[in-house]
């Protein structure tokens, strides 16, 4: 594994908090081109995010695989409303077609309504539960060599198998990355039971140390070590009081369409990720070296929605500083979703790559 791992997120139209969804749901020129131009930019994976009124995101990163070849993806995939058994095959069949470029993000839900529109009627930490004996019966699917029956609180099967097994393996045993999020008291012990990355959105470096050290005390209790990522949307320009004209406009825009939408200021969710974000707010708008909060304030923390402002270069500097609390991996994605992934490879992308690897040859040479 690299020192540093970047991750952008494409999606099936182009759409925004600054950029309202036009045309057809799928817009597969506009697919093709984003995954793509992450590709060329020297991403190592994108995300394909879930919700429940937006296109299959299985199929989405099946459509992206086939027009790439290097990439890999990261699929946000719900528990609760396909069978672990079912999903377990699906997955080990797309990292096969993919050529083992897959990881999947498990959201096991921050919203009651928005899992609702599904069917699921389960409370926010029940969910949690669910997905850890989902993850459980995932991995006894993908390293069985027969079959075998399960019996728990949410599942139950009778020779239960899988004749495909995915590509890649962890300690030699098949295996599909998992990546997962959740900053409740419900979510840790499953992040720290199941988790190869934890993922958190863009928090002040305080909270981000604070979290991610709850995190890595609850692997430790099951043996295990956790790499992390962190959330930004950055903001470049070639000089801050440009980048910051930039912000202040994305701001504007934002503003603007939601009155045009018919949306008032964005209150809180029950996602505590979502909390955590507006608690990062309440105490400025601009924090640490880059960080700005003022989009994340306006929409009610919905979302990686806390940016990074300044030059390429002032932006990798502030990465820097999460890479010191021990974060291996950003997913960045910028408020014009196609463009700015474009930008982050000319100079965001390459800068902090370089930064990172000067620092730990440093250490390694200390050491």
């Amino acid at each position: 594994m690299s020192d540093i791992e970047f991750i952008g997120m494409i999606q099936a139209q182009k759409v925004s908090e600054i950029h309202p969804a036009r045309g057809p749901a799928i817009d597969r020129d506009y697919v093709r081109a984003f995954a793509q131009a992450h590709e060329q930019a020297g991403f190592d994976r994108v995300l394909v995010p879930h919700h429940s009124t937006s296109p299959d995101a299985t199929l989405t990163v099946a459509y992206a695989a086939s027009v790439t070849g290097r990439i890999h993806f990261m699929l946000a995939h719900r528990p609760g409303f396909v069978s672990p058994t079912l999903a377990a095959r699906q997955f080990a069949s797309l990292d096969q077609f993919s050529g083992g470029r897959l990881g999947v993000h498990y959201i096991s839900g921050g919203s009651d309504d928005e899992q609702k529109r599904d069917g699921d009627w389960l409370d926010h930490d029940q969910r949690y539960a669910r997905t850890d004996e989902y993850l459980e019966v995932l991995r006894k699917v993908w390293t069985a060599d027969k079959p075998f029956d399960h019996e728990g609180p949410h599942y139950r099967f009778k020779d239960a198998f899988s004749e495909v097994k995915p590509v890649q393996t962890l300690n030699g045993r098949p295996h599909v990355p998992v990546y997962f999020g959740g900053a409740s008291e419900a979510a840790i012990p499953v992040a720290g039971k199941h988790a190869d990355v934890y993922a958190l959105w863009g928090e002040s470096l305080a909270q981000a140390r604070e979290l991610t050290g709850r995190v890595r005390a609850e692997a430790a209790r099951h043996g295990r070590q956790v790499r992390f990522s962190v959330s930004f949307r950055p903001i470049l320009a070639e000089t801050e009081a440009k980048a910051w004209e930039r912000a202040d406009g994305i701001l504007a825009e934002t503003r603007r369409l939601r009155v045009v939408q018919g949306f008032g200021r964005g209150g809180p969710l029950q996602s505590e990720g979502a909390k955590r974000l507006l608690a990062a707010a309440e105490q400025g708008t601009r924090l640490d070296k880059r960080l700005w909060t003022a989009v994340a304030q306006e929409i009610g923390g919905r979302s990686n929605s806390t940016a990074l402002v300044g030059t390429p270069e002032q932006v990798a500097d502030a990465l820097l500083d999460y890479h010191a609390l021990g974060v291996t991996t950003f997913l960045i994605r910028g408020f014009d979703p196609l463009e700015d992934a474009i930008d982050y490879g000319r100079e965001l992308i390459p800068r902090t790559r370089e930064l990172v690897a000067q620092r730990v040859a440093a250490q390694r040479q200390a050491a």
